[in-house]
């Protein structure tokens, strides 16, 4: 009897530490989470608004900004290169280069982590990538188009202008990957049988001047370049070529809600917006070098109508009704 009592005692033991350890949480290294993954952002003068687009483009993926993906930004007081640094020093996962002149930095300095760009510049021209099919590094991302677009600009102001005979150009000759861009305007103006003078700021102080002169020379127009520092003074420019009654078209709508006139071209919070599938792929195992790099496909036209007001503009409705939006 004493034999069987013990016999049901041990079962009852028996349960009771199973039942224990299922509902222990188990060893230690059981308790481990997933790594949740970090995406390193730098570049200077990038639109809030295209950041947040970013942000918008990992939340369709699933991605939750404190849940299950961290985003850092490298501090924007240090320059591309220590920014860099900081990026790789904190072991990110991604790295998302927001501008031409920062990828152009990851490309020399950051060779362990991929990377993911968005470039108004061409990739295979300033060497980012090998091909855009075929990047074969660990780089790729997106193309804004910068330069191709020149002759639909010019086209564009002919509409609003049509005795549109010489035309300014701002360009900043510090900023290389701008010279691609240069050549296909001057090649457009060329085509239209437009003059083309190209004045040169590569300063925040040598705007006014630049502006200032183009007026003076008889400039029926101005056709302002792609360039960080440009995007970051927007509204002095669009102020500067309001101040020199010069109508001007921009590369981004961004320019046409600081105030200017009109601007054609891809969406720079769309692109960035997609960047977050290069992110999402990557993390998910893909590698930049087998992501081909994306061209647009779709472009905006914006009209600023009260700068255009403002210039003593009439715009034809042939303009108007291909615009995309109309600030007024």
């Amino acid at each position: 009897m004493k034999r069987r009592g013990l016999g049901r005692a041990a079962a009852r033991i028996v349960v009771i530490l199973a039942l224990v350890a299922l509902a222990s949480p188990g060893p230690v290294h059981a308790q481990a989470t997933t790594k949740v993954p970090r995406v390193g952002t730098f570049g200077s003068g990038v639109s809030p608004d295209s950041l947040e687009a970013f942000r918008q483009g990992l939340h369709g993926f699933g991605y939750v900004e404190g849940r299950n993906i961290v985003i850092e930004q490298a501090k924007s007081t240090a320059d591309p290169a220590q920014q860099a640094a900081e990026l790789v020093s904190r072991k990110v996962d991604v790295v998302l280069a927001l501008n031409t002149a920062t990828a152009r930095v990851a490309r020399d300095s950051i060779t362990t982590i991929p990377v993911v760009f968005v470039t108004f510049a061409d990739p295979v021209g300033v060497g980012l990538v090998a091909s855009l099919a075929r990047p074969g590094g660990n780089m790729t991302g997106l193309t804004l188009m910068g330069g191709e677009l020149a002759g639909k600009r010019l086209q564009l102001l002919r509409e609003v202008l049509p005795r549109l005979a010489r035309v300014a150009v701002l360009w900043n000759p510090a900023n290389r990957d701008t010279e691609g861009a240069l050549a296909e305007t001057r090649a457009a103006a060329r085509t239209l049988g437009v003059q083309l003078d190209v004045y040169s700021a590569k300063t925040v102080q040598e705007l006014p001047a630049a502006f200032a002169a183009a007026a003076r020379a008889g400039a029926d127009a101005i056709f302002v370049l792609p360039d960080g520092m440009f995007f970051r003074e927007r509204r002095q420019i669009t102020a500067l070529a309001e101040k020199s009654r010069l109508p001007a078209v921009y590369h981004w709508r961004a320019y046409a809600v600081a105030g200017g006139f009109m601007s054609y071209g891809s969406s720079l919070t769309a692109s960035h917006r997609r960047a977050a599938y290069y992110v999402d792929s990557i993390l998910k195992g893909a590698k930049p070098a087998d992501l081909p790099v994306e061209q647009p496909t779709t472009f905006e036209l914006v009209i600023n109508l009260k700068a255009a007001k403002a210039l003593g503009l009439t715009l034809p409705q042939s303009i108007l009704v291909r615009a995309d939006e109309v600030i007024q």
